[in-house]
């Protein structure tokens, strides 16, 4: 079992409405099933948190990475399957259609654009991710308006 914790990147999409994009874990997924999540993944071996953020917008959507518009956070934590993470997570925006993402088979059900007042809506299933996504979520609307969106 790894002493180091797996490394994360993730990416707060933001639309021109301040709103930001979550999508819904299938019930089949080893950690967080059925879970509201951010887009986002582990780092590949030798990769950057950069070039990881890009590649988990790209993977998980099929948009591009246009804006990186601030840091959101840095969260340490043990997932459902027992493993520590750090998790480095961004505020940004992407081109592409953003009515119709790409969601990857087997891996996402759902998604949908969240805003401000309804992030209670990731509540659901807080006994898996013990409040995680909600927390991340909040910190990036106040790294919104931080930057005056």
């Amino acid at each position: 079992m790894p002493t180091d914790p797996l490394r994360c990147a993730g990416a707060l999409i933001v639309d021109d409405d301040c709103r930001i994009f979550i999508q819904r874990r299938s019930p089949q997924r080893r950690t967080f099933p059925n879970c509201w999540d951010i887009v986002g993944g582990h780092l590949e071996p030798g990769e950057n948190v950069d070039d990881a953020l890009r590649r988990e917008i790209a993977e998980e959507t099929g948009w591009t990475l246009s804006l990186v518009l601030g840091l959101v956070g840095e969260y340490r934590y043990t997932a459902d399957d027992g493993l520590a993470r750090v998790e480095t997570d961004f505020l940004v925006r992407v081109d592409g259609d953003l009515g119709r993402p790409r969601l990857e088979v087997g891996k996402h059900t759902e998604f949908r654009w969240l805003a401000e007042q309804d992030v209670a809506l990731l509540d659901e299933h807080r006994d898996v991710n013990d409040g995680l996504i909600r927390r991340i979520t909040e910190d990036g609307f106040a790294a919104l308006r931080s930057i005056g969106l």
